[in-house]
């Protein structure tokens, strides 16, 4: 299978989520990416019920080798790692402002050992600034960087969703990297490459600003669904299935034949795409109740019959055990020390091919003789 960063060996001394989801980005892409962690405790994303192998920890650390080494206290470890960063290739933290310093693990301190390290410095808000010292977690990121603005229902405000600040900081660092590596081919040289959640998150967060930069416009939770045309319907089996009717007309054409309202376009929150948009709630008045008169299944089959765009709101498990997930081996597995580890593969493919192999998360400690030559 291919292996295009095969040779490319990664430090990565991140905790929770920012830091490690970046390496397992790399690793996915074939890099020797050892997960430095402090003896005992290991990342703290660890702990799980009295274990240290929790469902979140198994999320971003696949691929990767796991040694101990306490850097600050002591002097034999931080020698250790001073030996690996001499072979290292890329570096990893995402420590608050000042941590690394502490740690002995700054960028000054490893570029003077190994000139060619690409070291990648995640933070929260920024090495400098006015909120340099605050704590950041990802719901502080999104709402600092406006993109929770646009996820939370003014009516009812909680938050909802998966850690997308963090997920979206680790690519970004990944994104980042890649393109010092590559400009290293050329210079001989390493780089610091720095983002951080807030800047990460405000980047992803495009659109939001461009409409206001644009032309002026501040969006809210309901201002893409508007314009997208996007609707989320219950049906009569309590199932949920999603429609996206921006584009062409030809869709809302078949929508009217799907749910047996041939006259539907007529009615004057229909005729047009702009009608459409400033009524939108009363689309969504005379849709819901027929949606409701039937199970997902029986509208899942009538709206790909008349080529509707939509899909089932599925579950996890639905999506796993579903036709698409199964034709495109979404789910691969590995044997490690609990046992099978199963999780979803690289979505990348190199010349069509699917990367099915995958080594499950590491013990704590794991590689320690491999690597440092002594166990615990």
């Amino acid at each position: 299978m291919a292996k295009p960063l095969k040779g490319i060996r990664v430090l990565d001394m991140g905790t929770f989520i920012t830091g490690p989801a970046a390496g397992m980005l790399l690793a996915d892409l074939g890099a020797e990416v050892i997960k430095v962690e402090m003896p005992e405790t290991g990342d703290p994303f660890r702990a799980f019920k009295g274990d240290l192998y929790s469902p979140h920890y198994q999320t971003y650390n696949r691929n990767k080798k796991s040694i101990e080494l306490n850097t600050k206290a002591n002097p034999e470890d931080l020698d250790a790692l001073d030996e690996l960063v001499k072979t290292a290739d890329v570096f990893i933290q995402n420590f608050r402002p000042g941590v690394a310093e502490r740690l002995n693990v700054d960028a000054a301190r490893l570029q003077g050992i190994n000139p060619q390290l690409i070291y990648a410095d995640i933070s929260g808000f920024g090495n400098e600034g006015p909120w340099k010292d605050r704590p950041a977690f990802d719901t502080v990121s999104q709402a600092a960087s406006g993109f929770l603005r646009l996820l939370v229902n003014p009516g009812n405000p909680r938050v909802v969703g998966p850690a997308i600040g963090d997920a979206i900081t680790g690519f970004y660092t990944a994104y980042g990297v890649l393109a010092a590596l590559y400009e290293r081919e050329t210079t001989g040289r390493g780089r610091k490459v720095e983002t951080s959640m807030f800047e990460a998150m405000s980047h992803f967060n495009l659109d939001d600003f461009t409409h206001y930069l644009s032309a002026d416009e501040v969006m809210g939770p309901m201002s893409r669904p508007h314009v997208s045309q996007s609707y989320v319907f219950q049906c009569e089996d309590g199932g949920w299935i999603a429609l996206h009717m921006s584009s062409p007309p030809k869709f809302w054409e078949n929508l009217a034949t799907a749910v047996g309202q041939p006259d539907m376009l007529e009615r004057p929150e229909f005729e047009s795409r702009p009608a459409r948009i400033e009524n939108y709630e009363k689309v969504i008045t005379f849709l819901a109740p027929l949606f409701a008169e039937k199970p997902r299944s029986h509208w899942e089959e009538r709206l790909a019959s008349c080529e509707v765009p939509h899909s089932p709101v599925f579950s996890s498990k639905e999506v796993l055990e579903g036709d698409l997930a199964k034709h495109h081996q979404l789910e691969i597995s590995g044997e490690g020390q609990r046992g099978t580890f199963r999780t979803i593969r690289n979505p990348i493919r190199f010349d069509g091919e699917v990367e099915s192999d995958v080594t499950p998360p590491p013990e704590l400690g794991q590689h320690n003789e491999e690597i440092l030559g002594r166990k615990g």
